[in-house]
């Protein structure tokens, strides 16, 4: 089986070519990105991104698979940034301490979280919540996807989900899972 890294790769996106200007059309695109260029410079003084190490939180402890994931895509982005991308494992409250983590630092981008099917489950699982997934949170990027698997015991006699739902309502409050 391959390393765990082989299946991750920072890419940029694709942009599609346009046919370049030529004659009378190239003075005003010239002028507008010099316009641009002089309007949206960076501001004298202000530190390029990251300066300093980025906290990647994570909602589970550490040694599971988000984790592994998380400190793949950390190293990934530390190799590509030039700062370190320090994993923070806060397991918990069905990732709530993670979330809650991320919304009460600065808004700065050196706090960020991997985020999990609690973002939208939780609200309708948690009565009181100290942060709205919708609100304080803003996705970035999807970094990984993977696949759940239903296992059952040799031993048990159904093999697929359909026999698995049947034997389940046969047998009422039998089936552990």
């Amino acid at each position: 089986m391959a390393p765990l890294e082989s299946h991750f790769e920072l890419t940029t996106p694709s942009i599609a070519m346009t046919p370049r200007p030529t004659g009378r059309n190239l003075l005003p695109i010239l002028f507008a990105c010099t316009i641009l260029a002089s309007t949206h410079a960076p501001a004298q003084g202000v530190d390029a991104y990251p300066g300093r190490p980025v906290r990647l939180i994570v909602n589970f402890a550490a040694g599971g698979a988000i984790d592994a994931v998380a400190r793949v895509v950390g190293a990934k982005l530390a190799d590509a940034m030039g700062q370190q991308f320090v994993v923070d494992n806060r397991p918990g409250a069905g990732g709530n301490i993670a979330a809650e983590t991320v919304v009460k630092a600065p808004p700065d981008g050196y706090t960020v979280l991997t985020g999990f099917p609690g973002l939208a489950i939780n609200p309708s699982l948690y009565a009181k919540m100290n942060y709205d997934p919708l609100r304080d949170l803003a996705p970035v990027i999807l970094i990984s996807a993977a696949p759940l698997l239903m296992v059952v015991h040799p031993a048990l006699p159904a093999k697929t989900v359909k026999e698995v739902i049947a034997l389940a309502r046969r047998h009422p409050g039998e089936l552990l899972f």
